[in-house]
């Protein structure tokens, strides 16, 4: 009998969450962790909204389905038949939307059976109470963690990478309160779900702060990724997982033969990734990025986008990128080249490319990046990616993205 499918996505939460080690108080989300599995290795395969998403549900990277910048700046998907919901459709499944989807200005151009508004938690939890006889599949979109957060009183830890001062402080609380109002949606959907059904529960990049979200560091391309269900035996999964790999696992799940596009491989395959790639090219502004992360070294290349300085147009307003200004970030250059070693520097903050005894592993890195550009039709390697006509973007010398943008003619 094919299950059901259930798939919980938040913004901007990264893994910044009680069953990943943090003082973020999620009972929800640590009660479906301790019924499933969480995959502590699981990143996005873009650390913005819309590339990340789309490469979850198409199962091939952003700059292969086309999704190189953000939906409500232009940007579109190349194919929306190569949405998962058109490959369940073969074997009987009828999909559903609620809530946050970010593929397209207008939902009913991805190809959901049922778009349902209303509340997204009353609405989710409604539909699963009353039992659909299809097998389903089901997209429950939640806003939080993204900014602004909810008002919030008091302090909380600031992210590792970050000061602890007083500003950074209470610009967590913020996001803790969101966190908090997540997972009391995500456990009133959960005590709502029908018997055989499969829950993926995910985010789509890291946390919406400075030196997360909107770079390809750890802090922005890892993701939680808890799955609870039929084939998933409770536990902890370290393998290194790409979002790209839910596709595939959602088609064996199914019973749907994999379609020739997909770029990824299913969780439930015995062998592992040794390797996963992530890419950014726009967000609010041009800044193109590619990277490669093996268990061991994290390799990231920056691209030129004819502006030396930060991207801070790609950084999310807030107290705390309000307190590095002003002690300087807008003065701080990005290098070209990045190489980690993570087993001493699991924070990435000493990057060692520069450094002769890494020589060999940087040469390698480079060249396995650059083989996986060729193999997937990476524009990026031809030169500058232009963006598409009718998009929106900042200039990469701007400060934040609610500058004024101009539109690509």
């Amino acid at each position: 009998m094919r299950p059901n499918i259930v798939y919980l996505h938040s913004h901007d939460t990264g893994r910044h969450i009680q069953p990943y080690g943090h003082q973020v108080p999620t009972p929800n989300l640590q009660r479906l962790a301790d019924g499933g599995v969480l995959f502590r290795q699981a990143f996005s395969a873009a650390p913005v909204c819309s590339a990340s998403r789309a490469a979850l549900l198409t199962g091939e990277y952003s700059h292969s389905n086309g999704m190189l910048g953000l939906a409500h700046r232009g940007y579109r998907l190349a194919d929306y038949d190569h949405h998962l919901v058109h490959a369940l459709r073969d074997a009987g499944y009828r999909s559903t939307l609620i809530g946050e989807q970010h593929l397209s200005v207008d939902p009913a151009d991805i190809g959901y059976d049922d778009v349902l508004d209303g509340p997204v938690t009353a609405t989710a939890a409604a539909f699963l109470r009353e039992r659909p006889r299809k097998p389903f599949f089901l997209s429950v979109g939640f806003v939080d963690t993204h900014r602004p957060f909810p008002a919030a009183r008091g302090e909380a830890p600031p992210p590792a990478h970050l000061p602890d001062v007083p500003e950074i402080r209470r610009d967590m609380a913020g996001f803790v309160e969101s966190a908090r109002r997540l997972d009391e949606g995500v456990g009133q959907v959960l005590d709502a779900l029908p018997p055989n059904t499969v829950v993926i529960l995910t985010t789509d990049h890291g946390i919406a702060f400075p030196g997360a979200k909107g770079t390809l560091t750890d802090r922005g391309i890892g993701v939680m990724l808890i799955v609870r269900g039929p084939g998933f035996e409770p536990g902890v999964d370290d393998r290194l997982v790409s979002q790209i790999d839910i596709f595939p696992t959602v088609c064996e799940l199914a019973g749907v033969p994999r379609p020739p596009w997909v770029q990824g491989r299913s969780l439930l395959a015995p062998d592992r990734n040794d390797a996963v790639f992530a890419e950014m090219t726009f967000h609010a502004a041009y800044e193109p990025q590619r990277a490669v992360r093996t268990k061991r070294y994290k390799y990231i290349r920056r691209y030129e986008n004819g502006y030396e300085g930060p991207v801070l147009a790609n950084i999310d307003d807030s107290p705390s990128k309000d307190y590095l200004l002003a002690h300087g970030l807008a003065d701080r250059v990005p290098a070209r080249e990045e190489l980690y070693d993570l087993v001493f520097d699991p924070g990435e903050a000493c990057n060692v490319a520069g450094d002769p005894a890494y020589a060999g592993v940087l040469d390698e890195l480079r060249e396995r990046l650059t083989r996986w550009m060729r193999e997937t039709g990476d524009p990026l390697l031809d030169g500058s990616v232009e963006p598409v006509p009718g998009a929106r973007l900042n200039h990469p010398a701007q400060r934040s993205p609610s500058d004024p943008t101009f539109v690509v003619r």
